[in-house]
């Protein structure tokens, strides 16, 4: 599946956002992305873009050691770099003739994101309905290069900041496990 245009929206009216993803192929895949979904997806996208950015970097074997503020000032440069040449002025394309999952969007409720060695971050997006009812397990899955990742990063942002929830989110991601001396199995969160 290639990918041709990315939409995301917050709905306040749902308290949701809605991802649109357009295909080369005349396809159309919708997805509902919940906050609580969104507390646990948003950080770790996050962090697997910057591990992979840094990876993809011409020094990336000598920055395993390097400090945080470098690879962070770097993964930044990368990300700025990406985002200078993305377009966000073209407007969706409304109406795609095949939907796949169906009309109704998929209420994702895990993602499964796995790093590739070839370059690209596999996304499988699932919706696991409660096992009462009738409803089957629906599924998608795309892989997306280091560029296309940073677009959807950046709109998903955007989305955050409608919604209201970016800042829970922001404050998610930069809490890093703080070990204390002599403790090293135990990891202790700041708050």
């Amino acid at each position: 599946m290639q990918i041709h245009q990315m939409s995301v929206t917050y709905l306040p009216e749902q308290d949701r956002i809605l991802m649109r993803v357009n295909t080369t192929e005349g396809e159309e895949m919708r997805m509902w992305l919940t906050r609580r979904l969104m507390v646990g997806l948003w950080p770790l996208l996050s962090k697997l873009l910057t591990e992979h950015l840094l990876k993809l970097e011409s020094a990336g074997a000598s920055l395993a050691g390097a400090n945080p503020e470098l690879k962070k000032m770097l993964a930044d440069f990368r990300k700025e770099e990406f985002l200078q040449h993305a377009d966000f002025d073209t407007p969706y394309q409304e109406g795609q003739g095949r939907l796949p999952l169906g009309e109704e969007p998929l209420l994702v409720t895990d993602v499964d994101a796995t790093p590739l060695a070839s370059g690209p971050l596999r996304l499988n997006f699932n919706e696991r309905p409660p096992s009462t009812g009738d409803a089957k397990p629906r599924s998608f899955q795309m892989e997306m290069q280091p560029k296309l990742m940073q677009g959807l990063m950046h709109l998903l942002d955007q989305a955050l900041l409608q919604s209201g929830w970016r800042d829970a989110f922001v404050q998610a991601a930069a809490v890093e496990p703080a070990l204390e001396e002599g403790d090293a199995a135990k990891p202790r969160y700041l708050n």
